[in-house]
């Protein structure tokens, strides 16, 4: 028989040591992960096990409707059967299923662009509708070959309507499909904690946050209060067959609905002024000067905000993009126009508090200003003879305001505007809004780049005093400026909301509750230019405008010149259209207590007491004494 020798054994020992040694090591890493998996992963891996039986559907909450001060709805939601494809499950060509579904229901060439530009941009992951609002025989013919279509479904989906279709447009906005940025700052907002996440699992919100958000506000009021109208999106928690096919719903939570806005908007007043522009391009701002609500807020050409909603096809697009007309752009919050003759009252407000001029100091007006080498010339040839505060605002007289100008400075000038709010962001709850310019060395000195042109002449500062120049400001701040100074010097920031109510209590929190600040202004002063402006309309230049009305109005006409004439005669019928002066107007009523302050602008007609003042006064007209113009027929009102 063979033996072992003693090498032999220990070499033999060694290897069953080294063999315990391994599979101990082998056993070891097997319990840490064991402990790593079962313990110290145990969520991750337990939830990652869950989701393979089960799905988070989202369920969108209802947005929150829009509502005039009156009652009226202006921004609503329905219900309306939507054809679904589930990219996940499309097995072939998306294409292909999408020519079979063609076949049973109608799917326009735009239903096709919006599916594919959803689906390529979500990667192929989701569940995107195809073809919206079925009608029922549409409905019926899909459920009769359903098992044809595996991954395509018919849901109920809310819809976002705006029954008054291009009406107040620019201040309601619209709503579109949420792009991949907009999911980058809702997820940021999922992990900031801040759509009421506070215990709620992190990976069931994301599920159900996102996808449950398919619309979001672009512009206008659906833009800046989206946190506050589009709720908070719900899940229900579904069991799922291998196949993706829902077995039975395990646990569900509730959506919460957005709250209602409610806008300081009388629409009734909005949709008046939008006919009576008629085809006139321009902007229009109407505020209450006591509480700072904006009553109307009128931009001419507007749009169709439902055209948005589901994606707007490339013709309109491009008919609204490349309009000479600019109908998407908007005039009162972006426009910045030279309030021309409008400015004046505020100049000679300012005349007052500097104590530059008094009520009674007079001018004699020869119908022209000379200041160094150039000529400024009044409006009325051979002048307005002699010339005091009342008449100089009354007949606007632009001499009297060049010798003003003069003797107050561009800083002076620029001081006093600047509380009242010209230049300034008046803060209105609209985003975009433009700045305009209220021009001081300062500011001249920070515009321009080159040396001669940060220096500041003294003839620049001339033309200033009747609006023209530098001046360049927003139709909203021009109709702000006018109801900080007719409420006292108290300022209330304007707002397109009023307040936010909550859908079940029906409780209202105001927006604005108190005044902003106040500007130091004397009583005596403001009456004197009030007295002023209400003779404008009873003898000044926009007399006619307002013959017979019943009750006393204070206002201002103003033309605004587009381009330098360079001293040359203006001839508007030579003049290209979009060259040619702009019509303003400002006004507040009634002139003893005033409930509305508006300022508006025509663009390129002409004169304002011709073109402006008769709009303002109709519009006046309804909202103190209810009065429908004839002229506007019957249909147009709102119910």
């Amino acid at each position: 028989m063979p033996s072992f020798k003693e090498p032999d054994l220990y070499s033999f020992q060694e290897r069953i040591r080294v063999a315990i040694i391994f599979v101990s090591v082998c056993f070891l890493l097997l319990v840490v992960r064991l402990i790593w998996l079962q313990i110290i992963n145990h969520n991750k891996y337990s939830t990652l096990a869950e989701n393979n039986r089960i799905a988070i559907v989202p369920v969108p909450a209802n947005r929150g409707l829009l509502i005039d001060r009156n009652g009226i709805v202006i921004g609503r939601n329905y219900t309306a059967l939507t054809l679904e494809i589930n990219a996940a499950s499309v097995q072939g060509s998306v294409d292909q299923l999408i020519d079979q579904l063609a076949e049973i229901v109608q799917i326009s060439p735009r239903d096709r662009r919006n599916f594919k530009r959803l689906y390529e941009d979500s990667r192929g992951l989701g569940t995107f509708p195809l073809r919206s609002i079925l009608t029922e025989a549409e409905m019926a013919r899909f459920m009769a070959n359903r098992y044809r279509f595996p991954g395509v479904e018919v849901s109920a989906r809310n819809y976002r309507d705006y029954p008054y279709n291009e009406l107040a447009s620019h201040l309601i906005g619209y709503i579109g499909r949420v792009s991949p940025k907009d999911k980058e700052r809702m997820l940021a907002e999922i992990e900031n904690n801040k759509p009421n996440a506070e215990g709620n699992d992190p990976y069931l919100l994301q599920s159900s946050f996102l996808p449950g958000i398919q619309y979001i506000g672009k512009i206008g009021i659906e833009q800046s209060y989206e946190s506050v109208l589009r709720g908070i999106p719900g899940y229900d928690q579904v069991e799922i067959t291998a196949g993706g096919k829902a077995i039975r719903t395990l646990s569900s939570v509730a959506s919460i609905p957005g709250k209602n806005v409610v806008l300081s908007i009388d629409f009734k007043l909005q949709v008046l002024v939008e006919e009576l522009y008629g085809k006139y391009r321009g902007a229009f701002v109407a505020i209450e000067p006591a509480t700072g609500d904006v009553l109307a807020f009128v931009s001419k050409p507007n749009f169709n905000p439902n055209d948005f909603v589901e994606g707007i096809d490339p013709t309109t697009w491009k008919e609204l993009n490349e309009s000479k007309e600019k109908p998407l752009y908007n005039r009162p919050l972006k426009g910045i126009y030279p309030p021309g003759s409008t400015y004046k009252p505020f100049m000679a407000l300012a005349a007052l508090e500097t104590k530059k001029r008094t009520p009674d100091q007079s001018i004699s007006d020869p119908g022209f200003f000379v200041f160094g080498n150039h000529t400024f010339r009044d409006d009325k040839k051979g002048g307005h003879g002699t010339v005091n505060m009342e008449k100089s605002i009354v007949e606007s007289c632009d001499t009297y305001y060049y010798t003003l100008a003069r003797d107050m400075g561009v800083n002076m000038m620029h001081d006093f505007m600047k509380p009242l709010g010209f230049g300034q962001i008046t803060g209105i709850d609209l985003q975009g809004e433009s700045k305009g310019v209220l021009p001081s060395t300062e500011w001249k000195k920070v515009t321009f780049k080159k040396p001669e042109q940060q220096k500041w002449y003294e003839g620049e500062t001339i033309s200033l005093g009747i609006g023209q120049g530098y001046n360049a400001f927003t139709i909203l701040q021009l109709a702000h400026g006018l109801a900080n100074m007719i409420n006292n010097g108290i300022v209330m920031r304007p707002h397109i909301v009023k307040a936010i109510e909550d859908p079940f209590t029906r409780q209202k929190e105001l927006t604005v509750p108190k005044e902003s600040y106040r500007i130091d202004l004397q009583a005596e002063n403001i009456e004197e230019i009030k007295k002023a402006m209400v003779e404008v309309n009873r003898s000044g230049t926009s007399a006619l405008a307002f013959k017979g009305l019943g009750f006393a109005v204070g206002g201002k006409t103003g033309t605004a010149q587009v381009f330098s004439l360079n001293s040359k005669e203006y001839n508007a019928a030579s003049t290209p259209e979009f060259l040619r002066d702009h019509a303003l107007y400002i006004a507040f009523a009634p002139a003893d207590n005033p409930k509305i302050a508006l300022a508006m602008v025509v663009e390129n007609v002409g004169f304002g007491a011709q073109y402006a003042a008769p709009i303002a006064r109709k519009a006046l007209e309804y909202y103190i004494e209810g009065k429908w113009p004839k002229e506007i027929p019957e249909w147009k009102r709102v119910p």
